[in-house]
């Protein structure tokens, strides 16, 4: 059936994103595959087109709003659930390598799959928690910059996240609202980490009133070797 892409070519020339032809056929496929396979899985509970359009790819591609995507050459996605930001961003900046976690095998599967069926290359999957893979000295320190969408709050998420940046790359956290006091109240555990939060950006998505924040942490210096703590703790005792 034809979609009617308006909403995500205005958005994405709101952002200063030119999509070519095949990037668009690109996010037409992730999209019918997302749906096909969230029949007999729990990929995600927005499936109506155009909210998809909105509240997956748009938001997921605001991050240029926060950073220059063309400087980035490295992007480890964390917690990237059924594949958000990580895909849109490759998608949208096909020179990027990508590296999307995720603690569910079935949704690494359905990440791998998609992944070959859009003929995306630079890009891969990995099964497994946060906590171990930054013990790991092939993704330690290794990217300019980390991503996440998960719900967490900003101490837990810089602990899973600020040790897969490189110093002087970037982590930003996608979050709903008005954060300011989260980030305050998260920024002795973020200083521990070796980050400094640069600056919380606000917009509302395209065509919505919903309320987003990008929150942009620098990495500054390098994460003591302790951290992340063993799997579970940085959800249960937030550093402060």
């Amino acid at each position: 059936m034809p979609y009617n892409l308006t909403t995500l070519e205005n958005g994405c020339r709101e952002l200063g994103i030119e999509l070519s032809q095949k990037q668009k056929n690109q996010f037409i496929q992730f999209y019918e595959f997302l749906v096909e396979k969230n029949k007999v899985m729990n990929l995600t509970g927005i499936t109506e087109f155009e909210e998809v359009l909105t509240k997956h790819f748009l938001d997921s591609l605001a991050c240029v709003k926060a950073i220059d995507m063309t400087k980035v050459k490295t992007i480890m996605d964390i917690g990237t659930g059924a594949g958000f930001p990580g895909v849109p961003l490759k998608i949208a900046f096909p020179h990027l390598e990508a590296c999307l976690l995720d603690s569910l095998k079935k949704r690494v599967n359905f990440l791998e799959e998609s992944f070959d069926l859009l003929g995306l290359e630079g890009i891969k999957a990995i099964h497994g928690r946060a906590e171990e893979y930054a013990k790991n000295k092939e993704y330690r320190e290794k990217y300019d910059l980390c991503v996440s969408r998960a719900v967490s709050n900003l101490a837990t998420l810089s602990e899973y996240c600020l040790p897969y940046v490189k110093i002087g790359g970037t982590f930003i956290s996608y979050k709903s609202g008005t954060v300011q006091e989260e980030a305050e109240e998260a920024e002795k555990a973020i200083n521990i980490l070796g980050g400094q939060v640069k600056d919380i950006t606000y917009f509302k998505l395209p065509d919505s009133e919903i309320d987003r924040s990008l929150v942009i942490i620098n990495k500054k210096k390098s994460t003591p070797g302790k951290y992340p703590r063993k799997a579970g703790t940085p959800l249960k005792e937030p550093l402060s």
